[in-house]
């Protein structure tokens, strides 16, 4: 299953929960530490307030801003890739969406995904 897929053909999640146990499976083998996946996270999080607030665009660009840093985090550290490749997908199929109804049901989507993988990543051994 493709990113593209969890945000297009998944209504109930199933293939979401799977996806992010595998990455994070994936991360766990790769070092990557809880500590620089919730730095990332922080991130989204006040994403998400703006979102859900009045300033819908603030939050759209800094979404799209978090890129960029994500690839700056892989420069400094290659464990941080797999992350890297999922978030930057999923942050390309939010800015891909027709409209803005689907554009907010797969930025949720987003941060469901991202919340997933921390948990497993944790419930899977992930160190600090």
């Amino acid at each position: 299953m493709n990113v593209h897929s969890l945000f297009t053909n998944d209504s109930i999640g199933n293939e979401l929960v799977n996806f992010a146990q595998q990455t994070a499976q994936t991360l766990v083998k790769n070092n990557l530490t809880r500590s620089q996946i919730r730095n990332i996270f922080a991130e989204v999080r006040k994403i998400e307030t703006l979102w859900e607030g009045t300033q819908k665009s603030e939050a759209l660009r800094r979404l799209n801003m978090l890129k960029p840093k994500l690839y700056y985090q892989t420069a400094r550290t290659e464990s941080v890739n797999v992350l890297k490749d999922v978030l930057c997908a999923a942050i390309d199929e939010i800015n891909n969406a027709p409209d803005d109804t689907e554009r907010n049901k797969r930025f949720h989507r987003f941060v469901d995904l991202f919340e997933a993988i921390l948990a497993y990543h944790r419930s899977e051994g992930g160190k600090n």
